[in-house]
């Protein structure tokens, strides 16, 4: 009996029985697509968290000031001191001291009410340099950002987030308008493209003006002087590790802080919350793959049950076959193919509601999908070979059948 008879022959044998083979074909399917919606789960999970992170900045370390201590001994949060400066940032930015370093923008930030018209809206105003834009991997919808020379004449400009110039504009070009902030009569020479939440805070609710016009036309007191955060952009990703050494180092030098325990500063470092997420969402997929694992071998006992009864079934059909003189490699190879074509038609079903269920899902949750066909084909193969281990024992029962006693049995 060549393969291609016993191919057509296991077809056969197949389609004689539709309703159980549906079911088996059901119980396989279900854990495949298990397998490759949690794949897809798990990379879309990580790509979200990677554009999430490229949206605040590329190679981005991240320096604030520690906390404070009031005269009545009240400590406040992390931030709340005033222990930046732009010397601090102007330090930073020499390649002669931190050559890992490519860029620094120092930023004053606070909380101002603006005013359009008769149009109010309180938002953050962030007091910063032209490199913050690049920095901050941000980019401008219309009109231009602040420039060196801004910086230099104190120039009494804005760039608005695309969420701060909607409130403050309802749908009107905010370009070439005005704002006033603390009595200061701003132009709006920008508005910024919008990047979406992170977390509770919007990333578009945001005035952008030059260092020097927030210290000297929009703060007053000691603040002016003071910087709320220094952003920093390492030359690569693989030197950032070398840029956060380079900085703490620096910054401990100029503060004359002997320990690092005694720093009066903090570093953000946006890789190590990318590798903490992505800890957490390769827990998340070894879990959904136990689910899916298990969803697989109820798959598996399924292909054994039905090979079971089939064998029952065709007792005498395999005594028939043996005393015409079938050998018994031809048996099992005959039963082995059946319980194949059974995981080769659950695995392309799965693979298929994988695929449509990629697509779906998303447009009815906020959850990201990306199908993988590496995946999908693992998991093909995965149910072919579902079908064979466990269609081994029937098919080597029914193989080790005596003739006789097949012929017999009613």
């Amino acid at each position: 009996m060549t393969w291609r008879d016993t191919f057509l022959t296991g077809l056969e044998a197949v389609r004689l029985h539709r309703l159980r083979s549906i079911l088996t074909v059901i119980g396989i399917l279900i854990g495949i697509a298990a397998v490759i919606l949690t794949v897809g789960l798990g990379k879309g999970a990580q790509a979200q968290v990677k554009e999430d992170l490229n949206s605040l900045g590329t190679n981005l370390l991240i320096v604030s000031p520690g906390s404070s201590t009031s005269s009545t001994g009240v400590r406040g949060g992390a931030g709340s001191a005033s222990t930046l400066s732009q010397s601090d940032a102007d330090a930073l930015a020499s390649r002669t001291t931190a050559p890992d370093i490519k860029s620094v923008a120092a930023a004053s930030s606070t909380s101002e009410e603006l005013t359009a018209g008769t149009t109010n809206w309180t938002t953050s105003v962030v007091g910063t340099e032209p490199n913050w834009l690049t920095i901050r991997n941000r980019k401008v919808q219309s009109g231009r950002f602040i420039t060196a020379a801004d910086e230099r004449k104190t120039a009494a400009v804005v760039v608005l987030g695309s969420d701060t110039a909607s409130e403050l504009f309802s749908g009107r070009n905010p370009v070439g308008q005005t704002v006033t902030v603390n009595g200061t009569s701003l132009e709006v020479i920008g508005v910024l493209e919008s990047t979406g939440s992170s977390s509770t805070t919007s990333n578009d609710d945001l005035a952008i003006v030059p260092l020097s016009t927030a210290a000297k036309r929009l703060v007053g007191s000691s603040a002016r002087t003071s910087l709320s955060s220094i952003y920093i952009e390492a030359t690569s990703p693989s030197t950032i590790t070398a840029a956060y050494q380079e900085t703490n180092a620096e910054l401990l030098a100029l503060h004359r802080i002997t320990t690092t325990s005694s720093a009066d500063f903090t570093i953000s470092n946006q890789q190590s919350l990318l590798t903490t997420v992505s800890s957490v969402n390769s827990t998340l997929k070894v879990l959904l793959a136990g689910v899916a694992g298990i969803s697989l071998l109820v798959g598996g006992i399924g292909v054994m049950n039905i090979m079971l009864v089939s064998v029952t079934e065709r007792i005498r059909e395999i005594g028939v076959r043996k005393a015409l003189g079938a050998r018994p490699r031809a048996i099992r190879r005959q039963f082995l193919v059946e319980a194949s074509v059974l995981g080769l038609a659950g695995g392309l079903c799965g693979a298929l509601i994988g695929l449509l269920g990629a697509i779906v899902i998303p447009h009815f949750t906020s959850t990201r999908i990306i199908f993988s066909p590496e995946a999908a084909a693992i998991a093909i193969v995965g149910a072919i070979g579902l079908g064979v281990v466990f269609g081994v024992y029937p098919a080597s029962r029914a193989a080790k059948l005596a003739p006789i006693d097949a012929l017999r049995t009613e």
